[in-house]
């Protein structure tokens, strides 16, 4: 309760500077994720879903969330359990933006592991955000490029499909939607629109 009556007291306007309305969408930078990147993304979030952004301070990301299997990487699903924590009574979700390579266990439908569970087991991730919830982690780790045009880009569209992940959006067949499955390749995303076929807009509007 404490934290929460503290991150209320300091998150009083948006990322745009306007006063916070009802529907909030809290947006924590992790240590080493730019200021730069962090304003793009809250105003791509507000505009695409009409909702309000609010900032917490920058912080580490959670110890326990580190692993080293394959790779240096932090747990997706840890660090999104951990951001449920400090979610304010006023802010509907919690969207986490890290530099750092992040992780999950990729599995099949009957919840095994997908084969060989050897490369899924720490599957290196670009975000990821449970179908419905209230918490999701980008990370701009595996989707840099010399053209930082295509890099924002990429950033925003990961940004939004994990969102769209919490608000209820399952993945979309739609090729060309922001919600379609990047099936393991940067390529996806490259060809995907930045904009939610009818369909999926039909399902949050």
């Amino acid at each position: 309760m404490r934290i929460a009556a503290f991150l209320l007291s300091v998150l009083l306007f948006s990322c745009s500077g306007e006063p916070v309305g009802k529907c909030i969408v809290v947006v924590q930078p992790y240590e080493g994720f730019s200021n730069e990147k962090t304003v793009s993304l809250c105003s791509t979030i507000e505009s695409f879903y009409h909702v309000r952004t609010m900032v917490l301070p920058s912080r580490k990301l959670y110890r326990k969330a580190f692993i080293n299997v394959k790779s240096p990487r932090y747990r997706a699903d840890y660090i999104i359990r951990a951001q449920k924590k400090v979610i304010p009574n006023a802010a509907s979700y919690i969207v986490g933006l890290t530099s750092e390579d992040i992780s999950t266990t990729k599995k099949e439908a009957d919840g095994t592991i997908k084969m060989p569970a050897s490369k899924y087991r720490d599957w290196g991730v670009m975000g990821l955000g449970y179908c419905p919830g209230n918490s999701c982690v980008v990370s701009d780790f595996r989707l840099r490029s010399k053209n930082q045009k295509l890099f924002f880009l990429r950033l925003k569209k990961v940004a939004v499909h994990e969102i769209g992940h919490n608000l209820g959006l399952p993945h979309c067949p739609n090729k060309s939607c922001v919600m379609t499955d990047a099936v393991e390749r940067i390529a996806t995303i490259d060809h995907a629109a930045l904009k939610l076929c009818s369909a999926c807009d039909r399902k949050i509007n």
